[in-house]
């Protein structure tokens, strides 16, 4: 195993985590930033009510794209254990 292959496996590795993890950020970051235009706009300034909408709207995100995750996250790791083989030759 080279050098160059370990670097494909650490940047596949990277690009499935940064892959997965974008839809739940970016909901988190949008609720959030709606959250905050309208606290700003209303003056109101309770810090518990960011958290629960940003909640609610990551777990819908989960529940949507739930199985997309898990599929995505299956077929990488048979992907990998297909390459132990090669690995120990």
């Amino acid at each position: 195993m080279s050098i160059g292959d370990v670097v494909s496996l650490m940047r596949g590795g990277i690009f499935q985590t940064l892959f997965l993890a974008a839809p739940l950020l970016l909901t988190a970051l949008v609720v959030g930033l709606i959250v905050s235009i309208i606290q700003a706009t209303t003056s109101i300034q309770e810090q518990t009510l960011t958290f629960v909408p940003k909640i609610i709207a990551i777990l819908l995100v989960l529940a949507l794209l739930g199985g997309w995750m898990f599929a995505s996250m299956r077929d990488y790791t048979l992907q990998l254990f297909s390459l132990i083989p090669d690995m120990a030759g």
